[in-house]
């Protein structure tokens, strides 16, 4: 079997929302580590949008158009954890992800990639926020719904 390919160090989070209650999946690969969804892009030419829209419908079974998903303009530049490096190519310790959000009208039972993913819920978001093991998750569902720290200063 030919080796995969090196995973590309830019990705989407994707914050699913309904109602202010957020759904977050649980790894996999580390139980106990829940998350919204994420991926790569599939190659540097693919849109970030259609990203979003394959790793939702790759992660959820949910179909969503790419106009669907709300660019929220946010990105963060982060370490990648060490257990995971080996999926980039030699030398790439760093990874680049944009943050969008996709607004559903109803609650849905994601049907989950067992590979990936091993259990889901949907939470309040602050709660959400609080179970996420990654920051940049967690500041993005915080800003999803609270308030900005300028409106926390001023507020």
């Amino acid at each position: 079997m030919p080796p995969r390919p090196a995973k590309i160090p830019e990705s989407v989070l994707v914050v699913i929302h309904c109602a202010g209650d957020v759904l977050l999946l649980e790894r996999a690969d580390h139980p106990g580590f829940w998350q919204s969804i994420t991926g790569s892009r599939a190659s540097m030419d693919e849109p970030l949008r259609v990203t979003c829209a394959r790793e939702v419908a790759e992660e959820t079974g949910h179909v969503a158009a790419p106009a669907a998903f709300d660019d929220w303009r946010l990105t963060h530049c982060y370490a990648i954890y060490p257990h995971w490096r080996p999926r980039y190519a030699p030398g790439v310790t760093h990874n680049t992800e944009h943050v969008f959000g996709l607004a559903v009208p109803t609650r849905f039972a994601p049907t989950l990639a067992p590979r990936a993913h091993t259990a889901f819920r949907w939470l309040p978001w602050r709660d959400a926020a609080d179970c996420c093991f990654s920051w940049t998750n967690a500041q993005a569902i915080r800003r999803l719904c609270g308030p900005t720290q300028s409106e926390q200063r001023h507020g």
